[in-house]
């Protein structure tokens, strides 16, 4: 079946204290968004990739496709005011049958592994959320008071999350909610059922600066083992 891999990446550098949006901030000489784009382009070798990016970045997209040498492999165009919109420009471009990864452009130590699993599984029972078990103590807010969770039934959900298309872009048919915090939530909402996958823990959003220090140790002991 045919892939596409949708990568979102519209953030800004806000909370990570840079002007630079996060997705063009360098990781060992390389952008973060480089790293998820070089990992998807070597998981298979027949997959498009739809590159989503604010306009005013459509340059930066130009380049990177460049280094890359994926020309014919990456499509660019502009994200929407919300990840749903920006998901939703993405997908006008899958034009057949396919599986279909959504990505955060930031989630760049995403593997190979785990995209291959997610597309096996997508394949076989419709999708693929990577998700992992929650570590820390988990609290419910309700107002001024609390309750403990817990956390054996909770899950942390992450990207890439992958469909078949025929379930995929029937759900994106439809207006945004703010209910929509992910892409399962909008096909859930179409009535379909998801499931989950196991995800990796060092598959992180690299979100605040300690991230980056985070994912430089996880790379530096990727490129040991190699």
């Amino acid at each position: 079946m045919e892939k596409y891999a949708v990568i979102v990446a519209g953030g800004s550098g806000s909370r990570m204290g840079t002007p630079v949006p996060k997705q063009f901030l360098l990781l060992q000489q390389r952008s973060l968004l480089w790293y998820s784009l070089n990992t998807f382009l070597h998981a298979f070798d027949d997959i498009h990739i739809i590159l989503v990016l604010p306009e005013e970045n459509m340059a930066e997209g130009e380049k990177l496709v460049t280094e890359l040498n994926a020309g014919k492999k990456i499509t660019i165009t502009k994200g929407g005011s919300t990840r749903f919109h920006s998901v939703q420009n993405g997908l006008r471009f899958v034009t057949e049958p396919s599986i279909v990864f959504v990505h955060d452009g930031v989630r760049c130590l995403v593997t190979k592994g785990l995209i291959r699993r997610c597309y096996a599984q997508a394949l076989e029972k419709g999708s693929a959320i990577p998700a992992v078990a929650a570590t820390d103590s988990i609290r419910i807010v309700d107002g001024d008071t609390s309750v403990v969770a817990n956390r054996n039934d909770v899950r942390i959900i992450q990207t890439p999350q992958t469909f078949q298309s025929a379930i995929l872009l029937p759900a994106f048919k439809t207006t945004h909610q703010e209910s929509f915090t992910d892409e399962a939530t909008v096909v859930e909402a179409s009535q379909q059922k998801i499931f989950l996958i196991e995800g990796e823990y060092e598959n992180i959003k690299i979100t605040r600066p300690a991230d980056l220090l985070i994912a430089e140790k996880i790379l530096a002991e990727r490129s040991s083992l190699q």
